[in-house]
């Protein structure tokens, strides 16, 4: 085979290809599980979940303290009980009497207000208070937190530490949701080996499919991994068969360029259907999409097919910009993307002349603004450059310098880093 000069496939644009690949992606089926013990955390809600009774359910006291009546004004009362937890049944606040409370303890018949303790004084059975107290006061009213009929958690919203206990709090131990992908990760090529295999010249250590397997674990997925695929065409194809049999989404490394034993993508056209094979993008033209339609007797669903670049960097960004966005779609999450904020560069940017570039950047909060600055060098084989990236700088192509001060778009990969001052 002779290596071609010129690629079959149209550069697209960026918005393109993710307009290409989300006209493909639709949630994944459905299941109810235990969201209080099946370990729910990071699934995303596939219902609307309402609340069937108000929270509170009844009026209970917002501090500790006394119940008493407000109209009582200022005078002392008599204390006529204690309430620490449930309901007392009968017991009734007269005028001139007042019972001591607990927080979140129900409120007893006849008493319309709670006075703090810090505000009072108990002596030989009298309670004296600092202050008049107007109905209502210190009293967490029925429904207050939540009312009866609604909703509590919409559905496309990923279970978190808050919405887990929001599902206890309104007794919803079983919901529904959607299932988790599972991606099928392949490196490709005969120079990549294990990274504890025996070195020979020329290898080079699979660091991609460990690094996408995490990410796509990450993005709350199930990993797979199909291992090293070497440059055969039988070999690449039983390997893509593996994945159109046990998996929602195929991540190939390497394979996708213009040389010679370049396979994945005449062996994705061969399958299935490319969508698109090269991105106006740096790091990652190459990357590929393509869908590749299931047996009757299996599941309904094509399988995504992703052709990453060998380079790690590369590969690590076009899984960011392209791959997870679809990851995330897969799973019902009605926030897909990454946050894309407004940032002022701390160091000049030097532009790629012919595309837009997404550069790794560390994002802190210094003097009431978003600061960025580079990793170091952005060649696409130096996996230090995403060390530390919290983001990735979308840097027009140009020819002019951008200078420190300039703002650029950048889009948060991870939390903020603490600020370097």
């Amino acid at each position: 085979m002779g290596m071609q000069r010129e690629s079959p496939y149209p550069m697209v644009s960026i918005d393109e290809a993710q307009r290409l690949i989300t006209a493909h992606v639709a949630p994944l089926g459905v299941e109810a599980i235990d969201v209080l013990r099946d370990a729910a955390d990071g699934r995303v809600l596939a219902e609307d979940v309402y609340s069937v009774e108000p929270l509170p359910d009844t009026p209970k006291a917002g501090v500790d303290g006394y119940a008493l009546r407000s109209a009582d004004g200022d005078a002392p009362r008599r204390v006529i009980a204690e309430v620490t937890a449930g309901a007392t049944p009968g017991l009734h606040v007269a005028p001139g009497t007042a019972v001591r409370i607990m927080t979140g303890a129900p409120v007893p018949d006849g008493a319309d207000a709670v006075i703090m303790v810090e505000h009072t004084e108990e002596r030989d059975g009298m309670l004296m208070v600092r202050h008049a107290l107007r109905p209502g006061d210190n009293i967490h009213t029925v429904g207050q937190d939540i009312a009866a009929g609604q909703l509590v958690l919409a559905r496309g919203t990923t279970l978190g530490a808050a919405e887990i206990g929001l599902l206890a709090t309104v007794g919803r131990v079983r919901a529904t949701v959607y299932r988790r992908p599972v991606v099928a990760v392949l490196a490709t090529g005969d120079e990549v080996y294990e990274p504890d295999g025996e070195v020979f010249p020329g290898g080079v250590r699979d660091s991609n499919r460990y690094a996408l397997m995490a990410a796509a674990r990450e993005a709350g997925c199930v990993a797979l991994s199909l291992g090293i695929a070497r440059d055969d065409v039988q070999v690449q194809r039983a390997a893509i068969l593996e994945a159109l049999d046990r998996a929602d989404v195929l991540l190939t490394s390497g394979g996708v360029s213009m040389g010679t034993r370049d396979l994945i993508k005449p062996l994705l056209a061969e399958l299935g259907t490319v969508h698109f094979g090269r991105i106006a993008f740096k790091p990652g033209k190459p990357t590929t999409f393509a869908t590749i339609d299931r047996p009757a007797s299996m599941r309904s669903s094509p399988l995504l097919a992703f052709g990453l670049p060998g380079y790690p960097v590369s590969s690590l960004v076009s899984f960011e910009v392209f791959v997870r966005p679809a990851l995330r779609r897969l799973q019902g999450d009605a926030r897909p993307d990454r946050p894309r904020v407004r940032v002022t560069l701390r160091d000049p940017i030097r532009p790629s002349p012919d595309r837009p570039e997404y550069q790794r950047a560390i994002v802190t909060w210094e003097d009431g603004r978003l600061v960025a600055r580079s990793t170091g060098r952005q060649g696409s084989s130096r996996l230090l450059s995403m060390l530390g990236a919290n983001a990735l700088l979308i840097v027009p192509a140009g020819t002019e310098l951008y200078p420190a001060g300039a703002e650029l778009d950048a889009l948060m990969i991870g939390p903020l880093a603490p600020s370097s001052l």
